[in-house]
Order: C-alpha cells, then structure tokens, then sequence
C-alpha cells in the first residue's frame, strides 16, 4: 500500500508565482530587506528593488517583443543577482522560463533553444560569443538577445536587460492572469546523466507547492530575523540557478522567507570558505564533490568557519564516512536531502535534529505527497508492489510532481501514469520511523551473475582509501565473465601519486583492499582505471554514460588491435 507523508497536510493556494511572491498579504521582512548580493561586488537587491525591476523588464517584454503568454525565454548565464529580476518579469508577463547550462557549446545550446521554443535569449557578456552563434543556429535574432549582469555589450550591439523598458508611454499593461495547475511557469532540462536531456514541463503550482513543502521539511529554521545579531540567516549561494535545485532553493525560497542569500558566480572552494568566514555564512546547500573537498583539501583550514549551523547535501547519496569526516574536521553537520527536476525538485528532506542520528537517509517524505516502493523485475514486465521496508523502485505523488516532458509524450508515459504517480528511476527503502535510503539508480545497478551490484556503495567504501581522491564505478560487459562486471574509475591522491608506488601496483592494491569489505560478487573484476577527473553534473551526480563510453571505446580498440 501506498505510505502518505508523515508531516500534516499544508494548504497550497490556488495562485500563480508572481502573486504567491509579490501579492502575499502574510509576508513578514520588511521592503528594504536585502534578498540577493554578489558575494564578489557586494551589490544586492532588496525586496523593494526587486520587484520594482521585475515589473519593468516584464513591461519592456511585452512593450518591446510585443510577449505573448506562454513564449519562452532562456537563460544561458552563470548566476547572477539579475537573474530573478529576469525570470519573475518574464512570469509577470506570463512567459515561460528555460535556463541552460553556461558551459554548453554551441551545438548543445542551439538544441536547447530549438527545443524549448524560445523566442528571445538571456545572456551574460562571458559567454556572448557561443549565445549568440547558436541563436543564429536556429534563426533568432541578435535583437531578441538580452545581457544581464555588472558588464554591457563593449560593441555596443547587444541590449541590457536594463534596457528593456516601455518607453512609449502609450501603453499600461498588467500582469498576466494565469491557471496555477495548467500554465507551465519553467522548462527545465534533466541533468542527462544517461541521455540527451529532456525538457521538465513545471507549472505555476508545481513550484507553489515545493516552495511550502520544502519550508516545512527545513523545519522553518532558516529566517529572515533570527541569528546573534537578529538580521537572520546568510545563506551562501554557489549551485547553479539553471539547475532545478538552485532554481527553488536559491531564487524562489530566500524570497517566500526573506532570508539573505549571497550569490557566487561558480564554485571555488577557497573562495567558499572566505565569504564563509567574512560574511558570517550560516548555511550552505551543497553537493558531494564539494563534501569531498570539505575533508580533504587544504584550504579548509586557513578560514573561520564556524558561523555555519548546517549545510545540506543532494544530488547523489553520502556516506557515513563523508558525513564524519567533515563534522570531525570543521564541527558542521550536514543534513540530507533528495528530489529529482521531475519533482520541483524536493520530495524528501532529514530534519535537522536528525543529521547525526540517521546518516545516510535522506529524510522523511515532504507534506501532501505518497510514496510507493515497487519491485524491479529482471524480463521486464510490469512493476509490482513491495511491502515498505523492503529495497524498491520509488513511485512519487503529489502536487509537486510535473506536468510532463515538452514534445516528448513517449517519455511522460513512462515516467507519469495516469493517476499521477512519478517513476524516479532510484532504489532505496523506508525504515520503520519513516527516513528513506536511497540506495542507487535502477539503470545503473551492476547485474554480476543475477546478483545486483550497488555502484554507489563500493565509491562510499573506495573513497575512504588514502590513495583514491575521487571515484566512480561503473558495469562493463566482460566476455571473460560472461556478465557484467564492476570497474573503477579513481583519481589518485596526492599522496598516493608521491608515493613512487606505479599505477599499475597501486590499482591491484586497491582492488585488493576493496575484496576484504565486500563480497564476492561485488569485487572490481572489471579492474581499476585512474583518471584526472570523474565527469558529474551540476547536482554532483555522476555522470556515468560517459566512463561507460570510454570503457566501450576502449575495448572496441583492444579487439580491433588483435586482428
């Protein structure tokens, strides 16, 4: 039987995003309350400013492009202050947002602007060059393309978003009426970890609703008033605001609450661990590569860290180990999390009173959702039911879940049924108080000889060797084996590459060391490969179709060298 959601029901009202931010009648910081600061610049966005400028750029949108409901607008930036003022502007006059990766190439850009449909490109002087080759790609013009940030056009050819204004006079527009459960607020494209990346379909209530349930989930401890100094939380920004995590986390949360959110461009640990310490940072959202570095590199212990009360981990499990060894270093807990984009994202959160109790749940199911937990069959027939506390596929339903992939009806089948329910693609299990385990991916689970492998559990267990820095294991097909077999990719340590041990001696020790603690199905037949990097996603997951191209490349170049 389906389990509901152990938190009592919350009432989710029926209002698209820009009345549930903008209109709210029980919103309690003030105007002048600042919401959004370049940790770099230190210029910042209060409340105030904020909507006064969202309400301008989606005036200049329909004054300018003449915008329609329903028209998209993508966004190819790294973060930026300006990138709300953007987005909620576009929602105000009922526009669609779709962000993409600013790492993209020209050829991955032009497939999302093609497929999302957009009609204008918001962008950033650092990647103007590649926004604009793709937009030519697929025929929109160099005057729907908008820069945001600190720079402008040093051409100048390119118009500032502060620019887009309704300059006529003639006009008075207001913003649009929408259907909170039918109009699509965001495109947001699936990281891709095993594919070309689908565009998510989220609606007006789904992020409503994930706004509420993720405020409950973080036990309403984050405000805008609170702290030693009575100004609050500072929350220290650096996920990527085109990613689904980032988007509700970073952009919409600070704002239903008031709390401050200090904005980095990227990541750089050195750089997090300084505005940590200069801007008192009191919770950070994080990923496991960053985790990992939060142990092991230097840099960690030339700052004050210690106004931190918390941070947060998702995109890929934690193990024990990771968890423990930062608290043992820095005296900072870290809480889990787990969701996924077809989700808005958050569908579980551990509270806070739980990060050392329950290690390596993810936390309970958030308010107003189900789950159930359905078996994997291996000739691949219909799912069945399993009881709770037995390991299965998660099954996900609620008014967070999304509306669909865009353009893709195949897809939204076999991810959406038609009574509502979410196929995740994750295996794990709920324990008896209600935490859930997520143990791995259903598409990434290692079959050896019938039995299942769990890549996530030999890494959690390899990255507590001294000579691995970073790893990733992935299932090979091995004719010697008849099966499919474990292999590691591992980034050497430092101090395993200065110790004159050979790679060769090294990657045997390690499998060694590995046949000890698991068993005998789970060994790495498929040997250990060292690399510079493991290749992961926004979010930390791991990207593994890639390792497995390679190992597939590499055995097609053996066969082709014996004949």
């Amino acid at each position: 039987m389906p389990v509901s959601s152990t938190f009592p029901s919350i009432e989710i009202p029926n209002v698209d995003l820009w009345t549930f931010l903008f209109e709210r009648k029980d919103r309690r910081y003030p105007d002048d309350k600042i919401i959004y600061q370049d940790a770099d610049t230190q210029r910042y966005h209060t409340y105030k400013t904020l909507k006064e400028c969202c309400v301008a750029f989606g005036e200049g949108l329909k004054a300018v492009f003449d915008w329609k409901e329903g028209e998209v607008l993508a966004l190819f930036t790294p973060n930026s202050i300006d990138t709300p003022v953007v987005t909620w502007g576009t929602l105000w006059a009922g526009g669609i947002i779709s962000p993409s990766n600013p790492v993209y190439t020209v050829e991955e850009l032009a497939f999302h602007l093609k497929d999302s449909g957009a009609k204008a490109l918001v962008t950033h002087t650092s990647v103007l060059l590649i926004a604009k080759e793709a937009a030519k790609k697929v025929g929109i013009s160099e005057d729907h393309i908008i820069l945001l940030g600190d720079q402008h056009d040093p051409e100048p050819k390119t118009k500032h978003f502060t620019s887009i204004r309704n300059t006529t006079g003639m006009a008075r527009y207001r913003a649009s009426s929408l259907e909170p459960s039918k109009n699509c607020a965001f495109i947001v494209y699936s990281s891709g970890t095993t594919g070309t990346p689908k565009g998510v379909l989220l609606s007006h209530r789904n992020i409503v609703s994930n706004v509420l349930q993720a405020s409950v989930g973080e036990g309403h401890n984050l405000t805008w008033d609170g702290g030693v100094d009575g100004k609050g939380d500072r929350v220290l920004a650096f996920l990527p605001f085109y990613h689904i995590y980032g988007l509700l986390r970073l952009l919409h949360a600070p704002l239903f609450t008031g709390y401050h959110l200090i904005v980095m461009q990227k990541f750089e640990i050195e750089k997090w661990c300084a505005h940590v310490q200069n801007y008192r940072i009191t919770f950070s959202y994080v990923v496991p590569p960053v985790v990992l570095l939060l142990t092991k590199h230097p840099a960690v212990d030339k700052y004050d860290l210690s106004s931190l009360r918390m941070m947060n981990s998702s995109g890929a499990p934690l193990t024990r180990g990771l968890v423990e060894a930062v608290y043992k270093r820095i005296q900072i807990g870290i809480k889990q999390g787990y969701g996924l984009t077809e989700a808005s994202p958050t569908s579980h959160n551990q509270a806070w009173e739980d990060w050392h109790r329950t290690i390596g749940s993810v936390g309970k199911l958030l308010p107003n959702m189900e789950a159930k937990y359905m078996g994997m069959p291996e000739d691949d027939s219909e799912p069945y039911e399993v009881e709770v506390g037995e390991v299965g596929e998660l099954f996900l339903r609620g008014p967070n879940v999304f509306m669909g992939y865009h353009n893709n009806p195949q897809a939204t089948a076999h991810a959406l049924s038609a009574d509502g329910w979410l196929r995740t693609g994750d295996v794990g299990y709920q324990d008896d108080y209600g935490h859930f385990y997520i143990t791995d991916r259903v598409k990434e689970l290692i079959k050896y000889n019938g039995f299942q492998v769990a890549p996530a559990e030999l890494e959690g267990i390899l990255v507590n060797n001294d000579a691995v820095a970073d790893v990733a294991v992935v299932g090979i097909k091995s004719q010697a084996h008849g099966t499919e077999v474990p292999l590691a990719f591992i980034v050497r340590s430092e101090k395993s590459k200065s110790s004159r041990i050979s790679a060769k001696q090294e990657a045997l020790d390690i499998a060694q060391w590995l046949e000890d603690k698991v068993a005998y199905y789970k060994r790495l037949r498929g040997g250990v490969w060292f690399v510079d990097s493991i290749p992961k996603s926004a979010s930390g997951k791991i990207l593994r179709r890639l390792l497995q191209k390679r190992a597939q490349d590499k055995a097609e170049e053996a066969a082709q060298a014996k004949l």
